[in-house]
């Protein structure tokens, strides 16, 4: 029964130390984070919260704005609904990171309200995931040498407006 124990307790250190090599082989491996994947990170980050709270909001509320409340003595005269915040996160997405891939924004896009041909929850939901891949495309364009650049179209270095699209600083007006 003792040596069935020693057995045992053999494996299982010799299991333990083969599974911490091998994850210190694999940390070894791994090549050390870029401006590029540090900012990619954030933007996966980012684009979770904002593409869940989207989905986790039922079709029959998106067009829901607390000015419909009604609340006597309150100032939401003129709040966007959820749907256009939505499209409004998606353009300011457009317009911050086209500046960084070339690409041109589309032409449906008029204003930071997103185009007024998108009106369901999935097409929202569709813009918003397109305007986070130009984003993914964005942080793939950063290099050291590069990111303090300037852009064609843009007042604000290459890391500036990579970092910018976040829901602190969505706005046009950075561009």
């Amino acid at each position: 029964m003792k040596q069935i124990r020693i057995v045992l307790l053999m494996a299982a250190l010799i299991f333990t130390v083969a599974t911490l090599s091998a994850a210190q082989a694999q940390q070894a491996q791994q090549p050390p984070p870029t401006i590029a994947s540090t900012v990619d990170r954030e933007i996966s980050t980012i684009e979770k919260q904002i593409v869940e709270a989207a989905e986790a909001m039922p079709e029959d509320k998106f067009n829901f704005s607390p000015e419909s409340l009604n609340i006597r003595s309150s100032d939401y005269k003129g709040v966007r609904t959820f749907a256009v915040q939505v499209k409004h996160v998606a353009a300011s997405n457009y317009f911050i990171w086209s500046p960084l891939t070339g690409d041109k924004i589309p032409e449906n896009i008029k204003d930071g309200n997103g185009p007024a041909d998108v009106k369901t929850k999935a097409d929202i939901i569709k813009f918003l995931k397109e305007s986070f891949a130009l984003g993914h495309k964005a942080a793939a364009t950063l290099t050291t040498e590069n990111m303090l650049q300037t852009p064609e179209h843009s007042k604000s270095a290459r890391l500036r407006l990579a970092h910018l699209a976040s829901p602190m600083h969505t706005t046009t007006t950075d561009r």
